[in-house]
């Protein structure tokens, strides 16, 4: 094999294998996508769920509770 012929076949491999990474990459994204919709609906629900609370207690902050043993 020449090398030209050696280079063309080590950048055919490269290639082969930087394709095959895309593509991993592109699954990985999709799925996340799908997750960040779903938490955002849920996200979406709870402030819903909270919104319509009317006996809610008022949130606080957890820095303005003592802990236990003050």
């Amino acid at each position: 094999m020449t090398a030209i012929e050696q280079r063309l076949t080590d950048l055919e491999i490269k290639a082969s294998f930087t394709e095959d990474a895309v593509d991993q990459l592109n699954a990985v994204i999709v799925r996340q996508q799908r997750q960040i919709e779903v938490l955002v609906r849920e996200v979406a629900e709870l402030r819903r769920q909270l919104a319509g609370q009317t006996d809610a207690p008022a949130l606080r902050s957890l820095r303005d509770e003592l802990p236990p043993h003050y």
